[in-house]
């Protein structure tokens, strides 16, 4: 489940567990409301131990509005190693910050 934090002017989003076919959708739709209160994108994956490619999709698409159509930043905390291999290895690492556990 998506939880959604506003912290000063940072907007943090939690993950769920798992980011997959069977929840992104879900997962774009609740991260909606977070790319309207600001620019400033805190993608926390302390709960996040799997991400298909259709997780990665929403990364790249999120990252895009965030960072080239609004100017903000946005990065992913508390990731593990697992997901971060996923993120170097196509390529996440070169675009934003990804902050391991």
């Amino acid at each position: 489940m998506t939880q959604i934090i506003k912290e000063g002017g940072k907007t943090i989003v939690k993950t769920g567990q798992r980011i997959d076919t069977l929840n992104a959708a879900q997962f774009e739709t609740d991260i909606q409301p977070a790319l309207e209160q600001g620019v400033d994108l805190e993608i926390d994956c302390t709960e996040l131990n799997y991400m298909a490619s259709s997780g990665l999709r929403i990364l790249q698409s999120t990252m895009r509005t965030v960072v080239r159509s609004l100017g903000g930043q946005m990065k992913l905390t508390h990731v593990n190693d697992d997901i971060f291999d996923v993120l170097k290895m196509t390529g996440f690492t070169r675009h934003i910050t990804v902050e391991r556990v």
